[in-house]
């Protein structure tokens, strides 16, 4: 069976994602009594989108699920480092995109000093790695991959993408409009812009993962099937994007804050909601009342894969709730709220995570 790690956006979020790999990875290395395995020796196919773009790359890196936490943990504030050109930050956007960078470039370096950056088609990379971007110059989603068979990876080509430094890919696919100024990206004679791949259709990666990895178009050609294929799918968290009632409240700023989040929240649930039809559906939350969590449905066709889906949903009440005490949690720069976004992280993955989910 082939396995694929598909990971979310939702900025500093992330660190509830790690904590639910945590558990995954203690679970794997209790079962085949390896202390020191890591996710790379378990899963074939990374992919992420956004901050889950950075935790996908460092663990198809070969990194320790713990090693990762550490460095959000330690980098966290300096990834939102606020602009000081009070003009810049109210037009342009809102934090420095040096300081992530820097990080970037010095963890995904050929020499570990950020002197060499590693490119994508790097061999430091232990697996199959998937990173969604938006490329701003065509108005497209871009699922860039490292799988050499892939038609733009062709290194005959001037503009061939394995040549794409790792480290400005990964800051492309973080770079949130109003939070980061875009990352621009030459590819043969042309530059090219790009911006935060959570405001394509895959800011939840799974289905075009799968579709990476059995779409004859892509040049894999996996196997498809729920025997052959497995998807263990990570959200970073879901809050209500109700809207208030109050309908004087809906006015354009009021929109221009909220509506975008919600779009992308709704996209992401689209996305969770296809994989359940079209794969079997081992493990998920509730998606709405009516729909319930799709276990044990059986629809007409072929299913192309198994699915798990963990993610942490809170309806507009349980929200409240919780940001009334963290009022900023829901946000992607919240700095301050590492130390509860573990805590939840851990209680979650701890209530839903199984190994025979994994396996």
């Amino acid at each position: 069976m082939k396995r694929i790690l598909a990971l979310d956006g939702g900025g500093i979020r992330g660190v509830f994602t790690l904590e639910v790999l945590l558990r995954v990875q203690t679970l794997l290395r209790e079962h085949y009594q390896a202390p020191e395995m890591r996710l790379s020796d378990h899963f074939d196919f990374f992919a992420g989108t956004s901050t889950g773009a950075i935790i996908a790359t460092c663990l198809c890196w070969g990194m320790d699920v713990q090693t990762i936490l550490d460095l959000y943990a330690k980098h966290g504030k300096t990834m939102f480092t606020p602009v000081r050109d009070p003009f810049k930050k109210l037009l342009v956007s809102k934090f420095e995109a040096k300081p992530l960078s820097d990080m970037l470039q010095r963890t995904f370096s050929e020499d570990g000093d950020g002197k060499k950056p590693a490119l994508l088609g790097t061999s430091l990379l232990k697996k199959l790695l998937l990173v969604v971007v938006r490329n701003h110059s065509t108005g497209s989603a871009w699922p860039l991959t490292n799988n050499p068979f892939a038609k733009y990876n062709d290194r005959a080509r001037p503009d061939c993408n394995l040549d794409v430094p790792l480290w400005k890919l990964l800051r492309a696919s973080t770079a949130a409009p109003v939070y980061y100024d875009p990352e621009t990206i030459m590819l043969g004679d042309y530059e090219q812009i790009f911006v935060d791949g959570s405001i394509t259709p895959y800011n939840n990666p799974a289905l075009i993962a799968a579709l990476t990895a059995t779409l004859p178009c892509y040049r894999l050609n996996w196997p498809a099937g729920p025997e052959n294929l497995r998807i263990v799918s990570m959200g970073s968290m879901r809050f209500s994007s109700a809207l208030p009632k109050d309908v004087g409240s809906l006015w354009v700023l009021y929109n221009a804050k909220k509506i975008p989040p919600a779009l992308i929240q709704g996209i992401a649930w689209e996305q969770d909601y296809l994989c359940r039809c079209l794969g079997e559906c081992l493990y998920g939350e509730p998606l709405d009342t009516e729909i319930g969590d799709m276990m044990g449905v059986s629809l007409p066709g072929q299913r192309w894969f198994s699915y798990v889906r963990y993610n942490q949903s809170y309806n507009p009440e349980a929200a409240a709730a919780l940001l009334e005490d963290h009022p900023n949690l829901a946000q992607l720069d919240a700095v301050t709220a590492i130390p509860i976004l573990r805590k939840l992280g851990k209680a979650y993955a701890e209530e839903h995570v199984q190994l025979q989910h994994l396996i």
